[in-house]
Protein backbone atom coordinates (compact mmCIF):
# COMPACT_ATOMS: atom_id res chain seq x y z
CA UNK A 1 0.00 0.00 0.00
CA UNK A 2 1.32 3.53 -0.84
CA UNK A 3 2.38 5.98 1.75
CA UNK A 4 -0.06 9.17 1.69
CA UNK A 5 0.19 12.48 2.43
CA UNK A 6 -2.82 13.65 3.69
CA UNK A 7 -4.03 16.99 2.51
CA UNK A 8 -6.76 19.14 1.91
CA UNK A 9 -7.15 21.21 -1.63
CA UNK A 10 -8.86 24.51 -1.90
CA UNK A 11 -10.46 24.47 -5.43
CA UNK A 12 -13.14 26.75 -5.40
CA UNK A 13 -13.60 28.91 -8.34
CA UNK A 14 -10.54 26.43 -9.80
CA UNK A 15 -10.87 24.37 -13.30
CA UNK A 16 -11.36 20.82 -12.04
CA UNK A 17 -12.16 18.11 -15.51
CA UNK A 18 -13.67 14.84 -14.97
CA UNK A 19 -13.29 12.62 -17.92
CA UNK A 20 -15.85 10.73 -18.23
CA UNK A 21 -19.39 11.21 -17.88
CA UNK A 22 -20.85 7.41 -16.86
CA UNK A 23 -22.65 6.10 -13.44
CA UNK A 24 -18.88 6.16 -11.83
CA UNK A 25 -17.98 10.14 -12.82
CA UNK A 26 -21.94 10.98 -11.72
CA UNK A 27 -20.68 9.40 -8.33
CA UNK A 28 -18.07 11.65 -7.67
CA UNK A 29 -19.22 14.93 -9.17
CA UNK A 30 -20.69 15.60 -6.03
CA UNK A 31 -17.90 16.16 -3.98
CA UNK A 32 -16.27 18.39 -6.67
CA UNK A 33 -19.15 20.99 -6.80
CA UNK A 34 -19.53 20.51 -2.87
CA UNK A 35 -16.24 21.49 -3.01
CA UNK A 36 -16.92 24.65 -4.88
CA UNK A 37 -14.91 23.61 -8.09
CA UNK A 38 -15.23 24.33 -11.52
CA UNK A 39 -15.64 21.28 -13.62
CA UNK A 40 -15.27 20.40 -17.20
CA UNK A 41 -17.01 17.15 -18.15
CA UNK A 42 -15.16 15.72 -20.99
CA UNK A 43 -16.95 12.93 -22.47
CA UNK A 44 -18.66 11.31 -25.40
CA UNK A 45 -21.87 9.91 -23.50
CA UNK A 46 -23.09 11.68 -20.40
CA UNK A 47 -25.23 10.51 -17.31
CA UNK A 48 -28.21 12.35 -16.95
CA UNK A 49 -27.42 13.31 -13.25
CA UNK A 50 -24.19 14.87 -14.98
CA UNK A 51 -26.09 16.70 -17.93
CA UNK A 52 -28.62 18.22 -15.08
CA UNK A 53 -25.47 19.39 -12.94
CA UNK A 54 -24.06 23.26 -12.96
CA UNK A 55 -20.94 21.56 -14.93
CA UNK A 56 -19.25 22.85 -18.79
CA UNK A 57 -19.87 19.75 -21.01
CA UNK A 58 -17.55 18.85 -24.14
CA UNK A 59 -19.11 15.56 -25.36
CA UNK A 60 -16.36 14.21 -27.38
CA UNK A 61 -13.36 11.88 -26.21
CA UNK A 62 -10.26 13.40 -24.41
CA UNK A 63 -7.25 15.24 -25.80
CA UNK A 64 -4.39 15.78 -23.55
CA UNK A 65 -4.83 19.93 -23.89
CA UNK A 66 -7.87 19.01 -22.20
CA UNK A 67 -5.40 19.32 -19.38
CA UNK A 68 -3.87 22.70 -19.75
CA UNK A 69 -5.88 24.90 -17.37
CA UNK A 70 -6.57 22.56 -14.81
CA UNK A 71 -5.51 21.93 -10.97
CA UNK A 72 -6.74 18.69 -10.80
CA UNK A 73 -8.05 16.06 -12.97
CA UNK A 74 -10.55 12.98 -12.10
CA UNK A 75 -10.21 9.78 -14.23
CA UNK A 76 -13.52 7.80 -14.85
CA UNK A 77 -13.91 6.65 -18.01
CA UNK A 78 -11.89 2.93 -19.24
CA UNK A 79 -8.52 2.03 -18.06
CA UNK A 80 -7.20 2.72 -21.66
CA UNK A 81 -8.25 6.20 -21.53
CA UNK A 82 -7.40 6.78 -17.84
CA UNK A 83 -3.95 5.83 -18.91
CA UNK A 84 -4.12 8.28 -21.09
CA UNK A 85 -5.36 10.71 -18.62
CA UNK A 86 -2.88 9.58 -16.33
CA UNK A 87 0.27 10.43 -18.83
CA UNK A 88 -0.64 13.94 -19.81
CA UNK A 89 -1.71 14.66 -16.21
CA UNK A 90 1.84 13.32 -14.92
CA UNK A 91 3.71 15.61 -17.87
CA UNK A 92 1.64 18.55 -16.70
CA UNK A 93 2.62 18.03 -12.77
CA UNK A 94 -1.29 18.07 -12.42
CA UNK A 95 -2.81 15.32 -9.71
CA UNK A 96 -4.87 12.85 -10.90
CA UNK A 97 -7.63 10.55 -9.40
CA UNK A 98 -8.62 7.11 -11.21
CA UNK A 99 -11.76 6.06 -10.03
CA UNK A 100 -11.70 2.00 -9.68
CA UNK A 101 -7.66 2.57 -10.90
CA UNK A 102 -5.18 2.73 -8.16
CA UNK A 103 -2.26 2.47 -10.73
CA UNK A 104 -3.19 5.31 -12.50
CA UNK A 105 -4.05 7.58 -9.49
CA UNK A 106 -1.83 9.83 -7.56
CA UNK A 107 -4.56 11.48 -5.34
CA UNK A 108 -7.51 9.89 -4.28
CA UNK A 109 -10.86 10.82 -2.80
CA UNK A 110 -12.02 9.17 0.04
CA UNK A 111 -14.71 8.73 2.46
CA UNK A 112 -15.70 12.21 3.58
CA UNK A 113 -17.58 13.41 6.22
CA UNK A 114 -18.74 17.37 5.90
CA UNK A 115 -20.88 18.99 8.68
CA UNK A 116 -20.75 22.22 10.20
CA UNK A 117 -17.49 23.66 9.07
CA UNK A 118 -15.30 19.96 10.25
CA UNK A 119 -14.51 17.96 7.16
CA UNK A 120 -13.06 14.23 7.53
CA UNK A 121 -11.62 12.04 5.03
CA UNK A 122 -10.61 8.44 4.98
CA UNK A 123 -8.38 7.13 2.52
CA UNK A 124 -7.63 3.54 1.72
CA UNK A 125 -4.97 4.21 -1.34
CA UNK A 126 -7.56 3.04 -3.14
CA UNK A 127 -7.53 -0.35 -2.46
CA UNK A 128 -10.76 -0.97 -0.35
CA UNK A 129 -13.37 1.90 -1.09
CA UNK A 130 -16.04 -0.05 0.66
CA UNK A 131 -14.00 0.09 4.45
CA UNK A 132 -13.68 3.91 3.66
CA UNK A 133 -17.46 4.64 3.34
CA UNK A 134 -17.90 2.46 6.45
CA UNK A 135 -15.40 4.20 8.69
CA UNK A 136 -16.74 7.27 7.34
CA UNK A 137 -20.25 6.41 8.37
CA UNK A 138 -18.88 5.07 11.97
CA UNK A 139 -16.99 8.61 12.31
CA UNK A 140 -20.31 10.49 11.15
CA UNK A 141 -21.92 9.12 14.12
CA UNK A 142 -19.86 9.84 16.75
CA UNK A 143 -19.23 13.53 16.04
CA UNK A 144 -21.16 15.57 18.69
CA UNK A 145 -24.59 17.32 17.59
CA UNK A 146 -23.76 20.57 19.16
CA UNK A 147 -20.72 20.85 17.00
CA UNK A 148 -21.40 24.29 16.22
CA UNK A 149 -21.21 24.93 19.65
CA UNK A 150 -17.85 23.37 19.59
CA UNK A 151 -16.70 25.05 16.67
CA UNK A 152 -17.57 28.43 17.82
CA UNK A 153 -15.56 28.31 21.03
CA UNK A 154 -12.62 27.43 19.25
CA UNK A 155 -13.13 30.24 16.62
CA UNK A 156 -13.61 32.88 19.87
CA UNK A 157 -10.79 31.01 21.80
CA UNK A 158 -8.19 31.27 19.14
CA UNK A 159 -8.66 34.85 18.23
CA UNK A 160 -8.05 36.38 21.92
CA UNK A 161 -5.28 34.04 22.43
CA UNK A 162 -4.10 35.34 19.31
CA UNK A 163 -4.27 39.15 20.76
CA UNK A 164 -3.05 37.75 23.96
CA UNK A 165 -0.03 36.34 21.96
CA UNK A 166 -0.62 33.29 23.80
CA UNK A 167 2.25 30.16 23.20
CA UNK A 168 1.16 27.87 21.07
CA UNK A 169 1.94 24.96 23.70
CA UNK A 170 -0.66 26.87 26.06
CA UNK A 171 -3.50 27.09 23.58
CA UNK A 172 -4.56 23.40 23.15
CA UNK A 173 -4.76 22.39 27.51
CA UNK A 174 -6.52 25.58 27.67
CA UNK A 175 -9.33 24.80 24.27
CA UNK A 176 -8.97 20.89 26.02
CA UNK A 177 -10.67 22.84 28.97
CA UNK A 178 -13.03 24.58 27.41
CA UNK A 179 -14.51 21.61 25.44
CA UNK A 180 -14.68 19.70 28.39
CA UNK A 181 -17.17 22.76 30.09
CA UNK A 182 -19.27 22.47 27.28
CA UNK A 183 -19.15 18.60 26.80
CA UNK A 184 -20.01 18.67 30.59
CA UNK A 185 -22.97 21.71 30.05
CA UNK A 186 -24.22 19.63 27.37
CA UNK A 187 -24.40 16.89 29.20
CA UNK A 188 -25.97 18.03 32.49
CA UNK A 189 -28.68 20.24 30.28
CA UNK A 190 -29.58 16.27 28.62
CA UNK A 191 -29.84 14.85 32.33
CA UNK A 192 -31.96 17.88 33.47
CA UNK A 193 -34.10 16.88 30.27
CA UNK A 194 -34.29 13.41 31.46
CA UNK A 195 -35.27 14.19 35.06
CA UNK A 196 -38.07 16.60 33.74
CA UNK A 197 -39.43 13.48 31.60
CA UNK A 198 -39.23 11.47 34.71
CA UNK A 199 -41.20 14.01 37.06
CA UNK A 200 -43.47 14.65 34.04
CA UNK A 201 -44.30 10.94 33.54
CA UNK A 202 -44.82 10.27 37.15
CA UNK A 203 -47.41 13.15 37.30
CA UNK A 204 -49.37 12.39 35.08
CA UNK A 205 -49.04 8.61 35.72
CA UNK A 206 -50.58 9.88 39.38
CA UNK A 207 -53.22 12.14 38.11
CA UNK A 208 -54.65 8.68 36.48
CA UNK A 209 -54.71 7.11 39.53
Amino acid sequence: MRELLPLFLHVRGRRVVLVGAGPVGASKLGSLLAAGAHVRVIAPDVHPNVAQAPVEIERRTFVPSDLDDAWLVVAAATPEVNRQVADAAEARRIFVNAVDDPPNATAYLGGVVRRDGVTLAISTSGEAPAIAGLLREGLDALLPQDLPSWMATARQSRAEWRREGLPMEQRRPRLLKALNRLYAAREGAAAARDVVGVCVAATSGAKGQ
